[in-house]
């Protein structure tokens, strides 16, 4: 009799008893995005709203689904199961939230853009070029040209000091410099231009342009970046290597070289090439400093050089008399530039994926 108690009793209090089916919320949520489509629909179409806007609906969708998630569940499955359904319901909102703005980014840079994607525009400049027609083959070049050099100068500074940082700083020394890393990591893009001119005036003069100044600029916001991620790299490689080479009497120098850069290798790439893409989409210093042009220029030591975000800026902040083409141009130098950066993230994963070395246990 005691038993058959016992058991009705863990039966009764059971937390797995009454759940809703496992396709119950994906449908309910589906329903939910169609009943907030609809809704803005209606009221785009009554007048209420100019247009259809999409991210209101989605998010309309979102919350609707939020509140209905959790009374049904609060009915069908009790208090304590709602409040978890809740909580996993809100983080879902807070993560389509955050995705909407890029999601709605890149709709319009696509739909804007596709116009003028064409095999035009990446064979000619905009040289002599006046309302239709014209490239950016100009401003990719020098955008490549600049982030190389960037990266030339960056790279060694950056990897240099990480490798101080971790293997030989000690005392206030290690704490000076990584403060200062820290004060670079939030300095504006603009005042970095600002340095490379006033440096590059002490040479040239006023008035200089030139697209290694621009280099010089990006390399000193890669530069913190680089020092970053190599420095976080670097500690993540396990101490139990580095003893196991100084007990085989190899000198510190050649422990870094040989042990602890290979096995921190893909972590350290996969920064640089993450901080590339920080710095690739700058307007501010190369405007100042590397001035643009509508003809191409292959010396970055001499005269002014185009970018791909001067570029887009200028077409949008000077537009000719026929506005659409500059308006064209500049959506497509933009989806260029997002293509750019989405092809480096996507070059950094892969390292990170197969060139990461795998421990065996």
């Amino acid at each position: 009799m005691t038993s058959t108690t016992g058991r009705t009793r863990m039966q009764a209090n059971s937390y797995t008893s009454g759940r809703l089916p496992r396709w119950f919320a994906p449908a309910l949520f589906a329903a939910s995005m169609v009943a907030g489509l609809s809704v803005i629909a209606l009221l785009t179409a009554a007048g209420v709203l100019p247009e259809f806007p999409i991210v209101l609906a989605v998010l309309v969708g979102v919350v609707l689904f939020d509140v209905l998630i959790t009374v049904i569940a609060s009915a069908a499955e009790g208090r304590r199961a709602a409040t978890d359904r809740l909580v996993t319901s809100l983080v879902i909102t807070a993560f389509v939230i955050a995705l909407l703005p890029l999601i709605s980014l890149l709709y319009t840079v696509v739909v804007n853009g596709a116009a003028r994607f064409d095999l035009t525009f990446f064979t000619h400049s905009m040289r002599s070029v006046i309302g239709e027609g014209g490239g950016a083959l100009h401003a990719i070049v020098g955008t490549l040209q600049i982030t190389a050099l960037a990266t030339i100068i960056s790279v060694p500074v950056g990897l240099f000091a990480a490798i101080y940082l971790v293997e030989y700083g000690r005392g206030p020394l290690k704490r000076a410099i990584t403060f200062f890393v820290d004060v670079m990591t939030g300095i504006p893009s603009i005042v970095a231009g600002l340095f490379a001119y006033a440096l590059f005036a002490l040479f040239f003069g006023e008035g200089v342009r030139m697209g290694f100044a621009g280099s010089v600029a990006l390399a000193v916001l890669m530069i913190p970046v680089v020092v970053r991620s190599s420095e976080e790299m670097l500690k993540l490689v396990p101490d139990e290597l580095r003893e196991a080479s100084y007990a085989l009497g190899v000198p510190k120098w050649r422990t870094v070289a040989k042990v602890v850069l290979p096995t921190a290798g893909a972590g350290i790439v996969t920064g640089i090439t993450l901080a590339i893409a920080r710095v690739i989409g700058e307007t501010a210093p190369l405007l100042i400093i590397a001035g643009f042009t509508s003809s191409m220029n292959y010396n970055p030591f001499s005269e002014r050089m185009q970018s791909l975000p001067v570029f887009v800026y200028t077409q949008y902040a000077n537009p000719g008399s026929q506005v659409e083409f500059y308006l064209d141009r500049a959506w497509a130098g933009a989806l260029t530039l997002i293509l750019i950066v989405m092809a480096l993230n996507l070059i950094a994963r892969l390292i990170t994926r197969y060139f990461t070395p795998r421990t065996r246990r």
